[in-house]
């Protein structure tokens, strides 16, 4: 699978659907599903593999990435948090190694919120190390650091325009639902790719369409569910 098919999916007004997995047997049950690509979400892969969200060493991360992509046949996207501190041509060969086709790089680390120029040079050589071979989801964090999302939004419009300029494919505000501030969001960025979260509260699939979204990721929602179910069933039984 290449970067430039995972590319041609993210078309605004008809969004590219992404499950996110954690590993390869969910990753068979996508794709058997008929989903046409597969994103991972690195809090359900960290916690499948026994660590908190954001604790994950880099090894177990790509480790469970290529385990996904032995058995898929469809691109495969990587939650790369925010690249796990290494150099971006590192990151870029490991990506490639796992399988991988694409990936999310968020723009906070850890705590902090990395400043807009600081994010940009990275994703930059993170561009330049990659060439055309993988797909650049760029996440703006403005949305979790805030209830207000209305007073973020130029940040974030601010930030998506930074990492556009520089090379990002997609752009990812993640956290946020309000269709008014996604609508704007899309339109000041247009014609670039828009990824939102399917969220409570936010727009449906058909909404997000007629919004101008090109790519709808689920997040580690699968994952909660999952483990809900899991864990309603064991007390049932107990």
């Amino acid at each position: 699978m290449t970067a430039a098919l995972l590319r041609a999916l993210h078309v605004p007004g008809n969004p590219l659907v992404l499950p996110n997995v954690w590993d390869a047997a969910t990753a068979r049950e996508v794709v058997a599903a008929g989903y046409p690509a597969i994103a991972t979400s690195s809090a359900a892969v960290a916690e499948a593999v026994g660590y908190a969200d954001g604790e994950a060493p880099a090894d177990e991360m790509f480790a469970a990435a290529a385990r996904i992509a032995r058995v898929i046949d469809v691109p495969l996207t990587v939650d790369a948090e925010a690249g796990y501190r290494l150099p971006a041509a590192e990151l870029a060969e490991r990506l490639r190694a796992a399988g991988a086709v694409g990936c999310n790089i968020e723009d906070s680390d850890h705590d902090t919120h990395v400043p807009t120029a600081q994010h940009a040079a990275r994703l930059r050589e993170l561009r330049d190390a990659a060439d055309t071979s993988l797909v650049i989801n760029a996440r703006v964090d403005s949305f979790l650091r805030t209830k207000d999302h209305a007073s973020v939004l130029a940040d974030g419009i601010a930030r998506a325009e930074a990492y556009l300029t520089v090379g990002a494919d997609c752009v990812y505000p993640i956290g946020l639902r309000d269709r008014r501030l996604i609508a704007e969001f899309v339109a000041a960025v247009r014609p670039a790719p828009v990824n939102i979260t399917s969220l409570p509260g936010g727009p449906d699939l058909a909404e997000a369409a007629e919004l101008g979204v090109a790519r709808v990721s689920l997040g580690a929602g699968l994952f909660r569910e999952a483990q809900a179910w899991l864990r309603d069933r064991l007390l049932a039984v107990n």
